[in-house]
């Protein structure tokens, strides 16, 4: 396990954390992952879709339908992540099968459909009440909860500390989606504004015109959906896209 977690520490994307991490899980018997993470939790949603980060190696028509069809939102694990903090067995949406809403039912049967059957699921503790992190770890297919309970019980403690140092390291390392995805010139003015610079005194840093950086900052405020440069600084530093070691 030291050797794995070297590797994650050591990792410089979030790709490679994802892949190392999917590699890792896959010798427990775990083929399938969702991990979510969002910095924009409100006391009735997420926030933004687009400013979630999310990893999965589920195949795309499930990835697709549960996330981008809303899902996600009537899960009932992800229900008991928002409330919850550790480990806890998809037993438990089982035993509580007659306590589920009809949107919670139609969720279990989609993941039935598609052999979403066995698992477990992680919830991350973190200091902002804003901050939600979670991931599903889903049993290949033909394996019974009966099963995982056996692995989780010799192997449970590890596998929650290697998720728990994939989370920490993926929401260390830069991240956005296609749309929120700032240009080398919009984080470098951001990066002047949040330093304490005036447009004109980032302008001569970047030997700019004082109107193109304004430029590059409205167009960060655009990406990143904001109305303020000072809105626009905060999320890029939730997110790590500014002040980023170039690989």
């Amino acid at each position: 396990m030291i050797d794995h977690l070297e590797r994650i520490v050591e990792a410089t994307s979030v790709e490679d954390v994802w892949q190392l991490h999917c590699d890792k899980m896959l010798s427990y018997g775990f083929d399938r992952l969702l991990y979510g993470f969002t910095r924009f939790r409100t006391a009735t949603g997420f926030g933004d879709r687009e400013d979630f980060l999310i990893m999965t190696n589920h195949d795309p028509e499930y990835a697709d339908k549960f996330m981008n069809g809303g899902l996600y939102f009537h899960a009932p694990m992800v229900h008991w992540a928002l409330n919850n903090n550790g480990a806890c067995s998809w037993g438990w949406w089982a035993n509580n099968a007659d306590s589920l809403t009809p949107s919670e039912r139609k969720v279990v049967a989609f993941n039935l459909s598609h052999g979403v059957t066995a698992g477990y699921s992680i919830s991350f503790r973190d200091a902002s009440i804003r901050n939600k992190g979670a991931i599903a770890l889903t049993a290949r297919r033909g394996m019974s909860q009966d099963e995982v309970e056996e692995i989780w019980s010799e192997h449970g403690r590890d596998i929650t500390v290697m998720n728990n140092v994939a989370h920490l390291k993926l929401i260390q390392l830069p991240y956005s989606t296609p749309a929120r995805q700032l240009t080398k010139r919009q984080r470098e003015a951001l990066e002047w504004v949040r330093d304490g610079k005036t447009t004109q005194d980032a302008a001569e840093i970047m030997g700019l015109t004082a109107a193109t950086v304004e430029k590059h900052l409205r167009l960060a405020r655009e990406a990143l959906d904001v109305e303020t440069t000072a809105q626009a600084v905060l999320k890029a530093s939730f997110q790590n896209q500014i002040f980023v070691v170039e690989r």
